[in-house]
């Protein structure tokens, strides 16, 4: 498909793969995924989308004075705060990039002005558009500065005329001098204020605040790649940490004996509750708290919660948190199923699972936003068990380690230590730390010509940091 958009050569920044064949981006994810992830596990091809054009199912538009004050709209030039005019995007869901449109010339016969972020001034920020894929509802969120929106019903009544596919108008205000779109005070103004859409076959409630993936196509085959990793046979207790909606957790919940789903977003689990309901799930219950904080408390030996038999982990781009994974850790379940849009804050968590006794088994990458540098990834891990490993005591010395181990050199631990853990360390350091290993030192770094020398040995700190830096480089495990 040629490239036809117009802001695309003005730098828009949405889809900057935009110009590469469709089989050479998915070959620059992989490649990325195994730069980033094949020291955890092996790397499965990526599962690319059959028709990757106009697959999102949400929108946002801010608002902008245009030429000659003309109220306009559409989205902001890469690493800038200008906003190009609204075209159609080969990404959005055709729909929605007519809904747009629409809201655009209803808020200007309305006469409303845009939003000036300099000077704080204006009325209308921004436009969400959500449309349901399967039910073919939309949603149209208006994000304005004040509460007060003279003519929302000429507004509303504008734009079915111009939109009838329109199902839901909703205003939110925030008023907020803030990068975020969305703020926390909604009114609806027509329909129902949210959408359904139907996803591995169960209907799911969306509302303006809630997570719902943006790429339903690939979301199935992203979902089905977890529950397959997950293994359910119907007798597992389930905790899906950062549910959102519960989507995960909900397509799970056939084949597990109870499902308990954690999000901090209130609005989400009004609509997980609602959408458990919607399709008569009884064994699965929602609970409003910070992943991090819940799950601490549940890993406490006295918190009378069953023992989860799987935990799906699902956060948000940054990643799950140090306490949270401890947490996991500390429940240990028979295996974590971990869903990533993100592959480096994945790396950064597989090093602390690992760190835990985790072991990834399987890494399944799959492009849920054809076009972007982004991808996402669901990963398998299970607990190391003593009993299956057999120890073997024998002396370092009827063992030739030098031939398989990895062979980084010193100034390459000493760079990794400094960027990881900000220490700076001696090839002195790193050839203690190497012989307690048991590996070759080459270099007589720590032995003096004096009998009687002193030698300043390696402290703990700097020790661990070493050990981590001789696993990364796989030269122990």
């Amino acid at each position: 498909m040629p490239v036809t958009c117009t802001n695309y050569k003005l730098k828009c920044g949405g889809c900057p793969l935009l110009n590469q064949p469709y089989p050479d981006q998915l070959k620059h994810k992989q490649q990325l995924e195994q730069r980033l992830l094949g020291r955890f596990a092996p790397v499965s091809p990526v599962l690319g989308q059959a028709e990757p054009w106009h697959y999102r199912n949400k929108a946002i538009a801010t608002f902008a004075t245009g030429p000659r004050g003309r109220l306009t709209c559409g989205i902001y030039a890469a690493g800038t705060h200008r906003v190009l005019p609204y075209t159609d995007c080969l990404l959005q869901d055709t729909v929605i990039n007519q809904t747009i449109a629409a809201v655009l010339e209803a808020a200007r016969a309305c006469r409303w002005p845009a939003f000036e972020e300099d000077r704080g001034t204006g009325l209308l920020r921004h436009v969400l558009v959500r449309r349901g894929k399967t039910s073919g509802q939309v949603l149209v969120v208006l994000v304005t500065a004040q509460e007060n929106l003279p003519g929302s019903r000429n507004f509303v009544k504008a734009l079915r005329e111009k939109a009838p596919w329109v199902t839901s108008v909703v205003q939110n205000c925030n008023p907020r001098r803030t990068s975020a779109v969305l703020g926390s005070d909604v009114r609806t103004l027509y329909g129902p204020g949210k959408i359904t859409d139907t996803l591995c076959g169960l209907q799911f409630a969306i509302s303006p605040r809630s997570f719902y993936q943006v790429n339903p196509e690939q979301t199935e085959v992203l979902y089905a790649k977890a529950i397959e990793f997950a293994a359910l046979t119907g007798k597992e207790t389930v905790i899906d940490a950062y549910c959102g909606i519960g989507t995960i957790g909900l397509c799970a919940a056939g084949r597990a004996k109870q499902v308990i789903g954690v999000e901090r977003n209130p609005d989400a689990v009004r609509n997980a509750c609602a959408n458990a309901a919607a399709n008569k799930i009884n064994n699965a219950r929602f609970i409003c708290a910070d992943a991090t904080d819940w799950m601490r408390a549940a890993a406490q030996p006295n918190s009378g919660l069953p023992h989860p038999d799987v935990v799906f982990l699902d956060p948000p781009r940054e990643g799950s948190t140090p306490a949270c994974i401890d947490a996991v850790a500390a429940m240990k379940p028979k295996r974590v199923v971990y869903v990533s849009c993100n592959p480096e804050t994945l790396a950064r968590d597989l090093t602390h699972l690992t760190r835990r006794g985790w072991k990834a088994l399987k890494i399944q990458p799959v492009d849920m936003f054809p076009h972007t540098e982004h991808v996402e990834t669901v990963c398998l891990l299970s607990k190391l068990c003593a009993k299956q490993h057999i120890e073997i005591d024998l002396s370092m010395d009827e063992l030739d380690l030098t031939a398989a181990e990895s062979k980084a050199t010193y100034d390459e631990i000493k760079a990794y230590v400094l960027e990881k853990h900000g220490l700076k360390v001696s090839s002195l350091y790193i050839s203690q730390v190497k012989r307690k290993c048991g590996l070759d030192v080459g270099q007589n770094y720590n032995l003096s010509k004096k009998e009687d020398a002193k030698v300043p040995q390696c402290p703990p700190g700097k020790e661990a940091a070493i050990v981590d830096a001789l696993r990364y480089f796989k030269m122990i495990v």
